[in-house]
């Protein structure tokens, strides 16, 4: 021990602050309680202006003994030289008022004084641009508890170069020559002056977490910055004639050193001017630096440090991990070097090597704030929320007023479905920082997740009049209005992010998708094809960059139906069905490419016609029609969290239903005919084989739907099959949101035969979907009745899993969650719910598929499927078969069904028992919700009966279905608050025939887009 205090009185009479620091570290690893180490390495720290870094030292030493006037002192002068005076005057009165009441070290006694009069009597002046230092004063270094070595310095001069780091980038940062920083916003490097020293500056060995930067290592494009809140980089010229002898004193000092210690003098000069260009963002210039230095020592971790950082900032991640390795294996001590190669590896996706490092980093400072910080971003980012959450928690704790920890937090809540806490830490962020954009958007964020538009808008509003030129604010806001329909409205807002940003895919991509569906197919194309142009750096883009190849051919298809009768838009038929299986899998197009007939250029495309103003102009009887079908459609809407109101969606599902209504009805009124059914009969007898479903449906063999039926089938006889029925809806999906791939599963590829089918996932990992979590508890329950009932479970290979063991069955009847029946099992598993069938006494169909699949340390992926194989399909086909066919002689047998209540009755019940079977058949890649409710509503109104009533709240009509066991039991659940919304109306015959008042593909588009004029 004697040696060490020694050599540390040595490295301090050679200014040797650095390797000082190092002896410290070394001394502190042993004896992490000693006080005066404390204090000594905050004195060194000061000396290289690590300001930050005193403060941490000097709360450690006053959590071990808060009667230490020494810290007090030191941590003062430090945040005073990072522009908190007003912290500074606060820890300076404390210190004094304890050596008031203990007067035992009067020089420290009257130090305290002095500094605290200093403050006072600055904030009297009117100058808020003359940053006045802390009287000069001695400072004790406790070399050991009997011998002080004194050394004069003030509390900031302006004499020395900085030796500050920036950290990883959201808060792009400039430090000038008085140390004061100017925060840059990513999008336009907008000056934030609101927060002094608060953005993400970093020191060299041991920097703070970034406060405003969720992304690691963005590189500043931006220029070195002048002035910062009207002080000039030439400060020191406007300073006091005392101050400045005060600075020609210490370069004085420092110059009479030179002879004794001019190596280790040098060196920590040119660290410090090589950390400088960092700040300024020059990045080569310090690279050089670095390079000099460890040309002469190889292996010294502050160069290696600051020149990995450099490296981190161009994006040169590898050589970055490569330098703060070597500084690792130089001084495993390092914690600042754990600390940054974390945040490396973390942009570079290694996530648990980051977190094993930052983890490491926190053994040299447990608890910090900073590091704790860092890590619990890197566990977001892992989609570890649990880790995350503790992580953050913790950090606000330490540090309240950190706005991006705050922020982090609440993202993190929000994933694990805790949305007003959520929504609270967002807003306590915001609170500390109000200029903090990032905060804002993570806010705005949560709102769009949970569909509240309105607090939506006006985050965004708040966000903007920031910056008006944030990007994010208006990618957010476009989002906003295509979830709603009004895409002519999300156009705008996306043009204008796109003049900010404009190499953002996620932009370019959903404006295409906003110009294709309102039927602007040269920009939809044009754009299209600039997401293909761009170069990629994450796999969500290169998905994105997929889609936009599927969906340019779309368009192109879409565009050459324009002026076609809307009866010829069918992409079930005219798609080839590898390209719909690829589209909807979203996978590499390039066998597509290969093998699949590409849709001919847009200036072939549109030969047959493209929309033209007329086509926005409609008709008196238009008009009233697209009134009534906004009246009706809005029936479908959810009244769940993450549901958004859809304007266009309601006008889609309103026309849809009026259609099916006009043709069911027409087809009804010919069955009704006694004559016409005797025809029926005796064509059944020759075509029974052909013909499963009666007279009043006709089902192919193939089981696939045929093209929507036109009026002349209709009028000639030939009735509608429940294929014909949901497939009007069908179309209208398509062309409502055509970047939707919407498609019947069964006109996919030989992915049918394997059970291509559909996916919802109430827990992700172990993030809670906001829509559909609801359910979870529920669907856990049916989980282990099932599991209960058959004492077996299938595996992913479909073999069954036997749980006959009594323990086991014990154990599933007390599970409180899928992880508690995964462990039972002990691998990934399905169950089926039941489904009894109506077509075939006792025979019980495989309902919805619950799964359980284990995802690692971040949880389990707990979801329904529906698989959709041949021989399901078959079985549900008779189903469907069945029940339409229940509809239909409900209807028909009474001449004058309205008049009978009972009639009305068996009719509702026939039509929830076969939206029962839809929605646990499934038969769509997506959509089959909408679509389900749509022809509900399409079938009430051909039966002359009104849906009045919304969907009640947290109620979802498909979700309802699925965990009921038989139809009998979804009528029940359903009737009680649908039932009496219904009211008897004529008022069907008082529309205008839908396919003939929108004829075309293009007078479809057109009157779903002018929701959104």
């Amino acid at each position: 021990m004697g040696s060490d205090r020694a050599e540390l009185a040595r490295l301090s009479s050679g200014r040797n602050w650095s390797k000082a620091i190092r002896l410290l570290d070394a001394i502190l690893a042993r004896s992490p309680s000693s006080i005066h180490d404390l204090c000594n390495r905050a004195f060194c720290y000061s000396k290289l202006e690590l300001h930050k870094h005193v403060v941490k030292d000097c709360d450690r030493a006053l959590q071990l003994d808060p009667a230490l006037l020494q810290a007090y002192v030191l941590k003062g002068k430090a945040l005073s030289a990072l522009g908190k005076k007003e912290d500074a005057l606060v820890v300076w009165k404390q210190g004094y008022e304890i050596a008031v009441r203990d007067t035992m070290d009067l020089k420290q006694l009257l130090e305290l004084e002095e500094l605290v009069s200093s403050v006072k009597i600055f904030e009297s002046t009117e100058s808020s641009d003359h940053v006045m230092d802390a009287s000069p004063c001695d400072t004790k270094v406790v070399i050991s508890e009997d011998r002080v070595v004194d050394t004069s310095f003030t509390a900031a001069t302006t004499a020395d170069t900085k030796t500050v780091v920036c950290e990883e980038a959201i808060g792009n940062s400039k430090v000038c020559s008085n140390g004061d920083t100017k925060l840059m916003n990513n999008n336009n490097n907008k000056v934030d002056n609101n927060k002094g020293l608060s953005s993400p500056v970093k020191d060299t060995t041991g920097a703070q977490a970034p406060k405003k930067a969720p992304k690691l290592y963005k590189k500043n494009k931006g220029k070195a910055t002048k002035d910062i809140n009207g002080r000039a980089e030439g400060g020191a010229e406007r300073r006091s004639s005392g101050e400045s002898e005060t600075i020609a004193l210490d370069q004085t000092l420092f110059a009479t050193k030179i002879s004794k210690s001019s190596k280790s003098i040098s060196l920590d000069f040119r660290l410090s001017r090589g950390i400088a260009q960092v700040n300024e963002g020059s990045y080569d210039q310090a690279i050089s630096i670095f390079d000099q230095i460890l040309r002469e020592t190889p292996t010294y971790p502050e160069a290696l440090i600051g020149r990995g950082t450099a490296y981190a900032f161009q994006r040169e991640l590898d050589s970055a991990i490569s330098d703060f390795t070597q500084a690792i294996q130089s001084n495993p001590s390092a914690g600042e070097a754990w600390k940054r190669r974390g945040q490396a590896r973390a942009a570079l996706g290694e996530f648990n090597e980051a977190i094993e490092d930052l983890t490491k980093a926190l053994e040299f400072e447990p608890n910090s704030p900073d590091i704790l910080h860092e890590r619990g971003i890197v566990n977001f980012k892992f989609k570890d929320y649990n880790s995350a959450l503790e992580d953050l928690s913790t950090c606000v704790k330490r540090d309240k007023k950190n706005s991006s920890a705050h922020t982090y937090l609440g993202l993190t809540l929000s994933a694990l479905g805790e949305y007003k806490h959520a929504e609270d830490e967002h807003l306590i962020g915001i609170k500390y920082d109000e200029s903090f954009l990032d905060c804002w958007a993570h806010l705005a964020q949560l709102y769009l997740d949970l569909a509240y538009p309105e607090k939506l808008l006006n985050c965004l509003e708040k966000a903007i009049q920031i910056d008006s030129r944030f990007a994010k604010a208006y990618h957010l806001r476009g989002i906003l209005y295509h979830g709603m329909g009004r895409h002519r409205s999300a156009i705008k807002e996306l043009s204008v992010a796109l003049t900010y940003e404009g190499s953002s895919i996620e932009c370019l991509y959903l404006r295409a998708s906003c110009h294709h569906a309102i039927g602007e197919y040269k920009a939809a194309i044009k754009d299209y094809d600039d997401v293909l142009d761009l170069e990629l750096d994450s796999m969500d883009k290169f998905v994105l960059q997929c889609l936009a190849f599927y969906q340019k051919e779309m368009a192109l298809y879409i565009a050459s139906k324009a002026n076609l009768e809307f009866s010829q838009f069918n992409i079930d038929d005219d798609v080839d069905p590898l390209f719909k299986e690829y589209w909807c899998k979203r996978l590499h197009p390039k066998n597509v490419a290969e093998k699949v007939y590409r849709q001919p250029p847009l200036r072939i495309s549109l030969r047959s016609g493209r929309l033209s103003k007329q086509d926005f102009k409609f008709t008196k009887h238009q008009t009233t029609l697209l009134l009534a079908a906004d009246s009706i459609g809005k029936k479908i809407q959810y009244n769940c969290r993450g549901f958004l109101p859809n304007q266009r969606q309601y006008r889609m599902a309103g026309l849809a239903a009026i259609e099916i209504a006009q043709k069911v009805s027409k087809a009804w009124r010919f069955l009704r005919n006694p004559k016409n059914i005797a025809k029926l009969v005796r064509r059944d007898k020759l075509n029974m084989s052909q013909n499963r479903g009666g007279y009043c449906s006709t089902s192919t063999l193939s089981g696939s739907p045929p093209s929507s039926p036109n009026e002349d089938r209709v009028s000639s006889g030939i009735s509608l099959s429940w294929q014909d029925v949901y497939n009007i809806a069908v179309k209208w999906r398509q062309i409502s949101e055509p970047c939707d791939p919407v498609v019947w599963v069964n006109k996919l590829s030989e992915e049918f035969n394997s059970g291509f089918g559909s996916h919802t996932p109430m827990l992700l990992g172990q993030a809670k979907v906001v829509r559909y979590y609801p359910y979870y508890q529920r669907v856990l329950e049916a989980a282990k009745t099932i599991m209960l009932d058959l004492k077996y479970v299938n595996n992913a290979e479909d073999r069954a899993i036997f749980l006959t063991d009594i323990e086991k069955l014990k154990k599933i009847e007390v599970a409180s969650s899928c992880s508690d029946l995964y462990h039972i099992v002990g691998e990934t598993y399905w169950v089926a719910t039941r489904c009894d069938s109506m077509a075939l006494q006792g025979r019980r169909l495989e309902g919805t598929r619950i799964t359980t699949q284990n995802m690692g340390k971040t949880g389990f992926d707990f979801a329904i499927r529906t698989p959709c194989t041949p021989s399901r399909w078959e079985e549900y086909d008779e189903e469907m078969t069945a029940a339409w066919e229940a509809i239909c002689e409900a209807y028909c047998n009474d001449t004058n069904p309205t008049r009978d209540p009972g009639t009305l009755d068996a009719v509702k019940d026939a039509i929830l028992r076969m939206t029962y079977y839809w929605y646990n058949f499934m038969p769509l890649s997506r959509g089959s919700a909408v679509v389900g409710y749509v022809v509900l509503l399409g079938l009430f109104l051909a039966a002359n009966m009104d849906v009045t009533a919304s969907i009640p709240p947290d109620v979802q009509v498909d979700w309802e279905a699925i965990l009921t066991p038989d139809p009998d039991a979804f009528v029940d659940a359903v009737k009680p608050w649908l039932y009496p919304s219904i009211k008897i109306s004529r008022s069907l015959k008082d529309y205008t025939d839908v396919s003939c008042a929108f004829s075309t593909t293009g007078s479809v588009v057109a009157a779903l887009t002018s929701v959104d004029p």
